[in-house]
């Protein structure tokens, strides 16, 4: 998943895309404030962990 945060002076948007290319997209677009585009990477963890 792809994120956009976009600080602006009296808010902050998020918008979340599926795809990197969607993402670049729209980051081209937005002209207003400050942006940063992130990956947001999901860790699940492994099953086979041993409880002691």
């Amino acid at each position: 998943m792809w994120n956009i945060t976009v600080f602006l002076p009296n808010k902050i948007c998020m918008y979340e895309f599926e795809t990197k290319r969607e993402a670049e997209e729209m980051y081209q677009k937005i002209h207003k404030g400050s942006k940063i585009i992130s990956e947001i990477i999901y860790m699940q963890e492994s099953k086979t962990a041993i409880s002691v």
